[in-house]
């Protein structure tokens, strides 16, 4: 279960770093919204798994 929890860490980690990605000559501004929007979800969704998983852990089941 620790390495799950680590695992989903880092996920949000990665999520973090595409919304950062700087606009380049091979990174368009539409292909940099694009990784906005995918590096959001990511981090909503990992972290919404960790909030259900210390939840879990906190009542035991």
């Amino acid at each position: 279960m620790q390495h799950l929890v680590l695992l989903y860490l880092a996920c949000i980690l990665a999520g973090f770093a595409l919304t950062n990605i700087p606009t380049t000559a091979l990174i368009t501004a539409s292909i940099a919204n694009f990784f906005v929007i995918i590096g959001g979800v990511a981090m909503i969704v990992f972290s919404l798994v960790l909030l259900y998983l210390g939840v879990k852990a906190l009542l035991g089941k």
